[in-house]
C-alpha cells in the first residue's frame, strides 16, 4: 500500500485515478478547491483536502504533502486567463516540487501533454500558448529536481470508455486517448520504479498498458 496526494483531485483524469488506486490497496488524499467536490472524491474513495493550490507557498504546502509516498500533479487552471495558467499550471506546480523535496516526498508524477517543451511550436497569439509555456516551465523545472519523476504526455483528451491499451515511442504520433486510459498509466506508473525519470507521450493504441510500459525497459 502506498499513500499518494493528487493535486487536483476533481479532474475527470484525478478522478479515475483515485478509484483505481483505492481499489487496488492505495491510500488517496485528493487536494480540491471547492468543498462542493468533497463528496465526489470520497465516492470514488480518496479522502478530500481543500486547499487552493493556486494561493499557497512552499510553506504552505509542505504539511499537505507530508507524509505521502508519492505526489500526483493533475491540475491545471483550465485556461481562458493567462495569468492564472502560470500561476496555477507553471507556479503551483513548481512550489509543488519544492515543498514534496522538503517534505521527503520522492516520487512525483506530473500529467503533462503529448508535445510539451520548448518547442511546443504554439504560437504566441495562440490562446493555448500560455499554457504551454507554463507546462513547457514545469516540467523542464521537474527534470532538473532530485525526485523520482516521471512525466506523462497523452495526447488530446476524449471522454471514451478505457480501453486498457496505448501506443508509446517515437513513432507513435499525436492522436488521442481516454481519460480513463491516462488514469490507468498513471496508477501503473506510480508502482513501476522503471518508469522514474521518464517522459512517456502516449495515446490509445494496440498494446496493453502494461505491456507498453514494461516495453520502455
Amino acid at each position: 500500500m502506498a499513500r499518494i496526494v493528487i493535486i487536483g483531485g476533481h479532474g475527470k483524469v484525478a478522478l479515475h485515478l483515485e478509484r483505481l488506486l483505492a481499489d487496488g490497496g492505495d491510500e488517496v488524499t485528493a487536494v480540491i478547491r471547492n468543498p462542493d467536490h468533497a463528496d465526489d472524491v470520497r465516492a470514488a474513495g480518496a479522502t478530500p483536502v481543500v486547499a487552493d493550490v493556486e494561493h499557497l507557498g512552499v510553506d504552505e504546502l509542505v504539511p499537505l504533502l507530508s507524509g505521502h509516498d508519492a505526489v500526483v500533479w493533475s491540475a491545471g487552471a483550465g485556461g481562458g486567463n493567462p495569468q492564472r495558467t502560470y500561476a496555477v499550471d507553471r507556479d503551483a506546480a513548481i512550489a509543488s516540487m519544492t515543498a514534496a523535496e522538503r517534505a521527503g516526498v520522492r516520487r512525483y508524477v506530473m500529467v503533462s501533454y503529448f508535445g510539451a517543451g520548448p518547442d511546443h511550436g504554439v504560437p504566441e497569439d495562440n490562446g493555448f500558448h500560455p499554457y504551454a509555456e507554463a507546462k513547457a516551465a514545469a516540467d523542464a523545472h521537474l527534470r532538473g529536481t532530485d525526485l523520482d519523476w516521471t512525466i506523462l504526455g497523452p495526447s488530446l483528451l476524449t471522454l471514451d470508455p478505457p480501453t486498457g491499451r496505448i501506443e508509446t515511442g517515437p513513432d507513435a504520433g499525436k492522436g488521442q486517448v481516454s481519460r480513463a486510459d491516462v488514469a490507468a498509466v498513471a496508477a501503473a506508473v506510480l508502482h513501476r520504479p522503471a518508469t522514474v525519470r521518464r517522459t512517456i507521450e502516449f495515446n490509445n493504441g494496440d498494446t496493453p498498458i502494461e505491456e507498453a510500459l514494461d516495453a520502455l525497459g
